[in-house]
């Protein structure tokens, strides 16, 4: 799966329990999506740190 994929997947993960909790105040989707929250960040942390050795590498000028 490659990123793109992967960050999409998790925001489709991350939609319908984020409208339970806001809509419906349900509680238990609140913290399931406060997890995927926290999972998009790490994923994100990971991305911005391959975009950098990227950049310091030279790779992006051959892409």
């Amino acid at each position: 799966m490659n990123r793109i994929e992967q960050v999409r997947s998790l925001i489709s993960e991350l939609e319908p329990d984020m409208e339970k909790f806001y809509e419906k105040g349900n509680k238990a989707a609140g913290t399931r999506a406060r997890k995927t929250l926290q999972e998009i960040k790490k994923v994100a942390q990971e991305i911005r740190l391959e975009i950098q050795d990227w950049k310091n590498s030279g790779k992006v000028d051959e892409v």
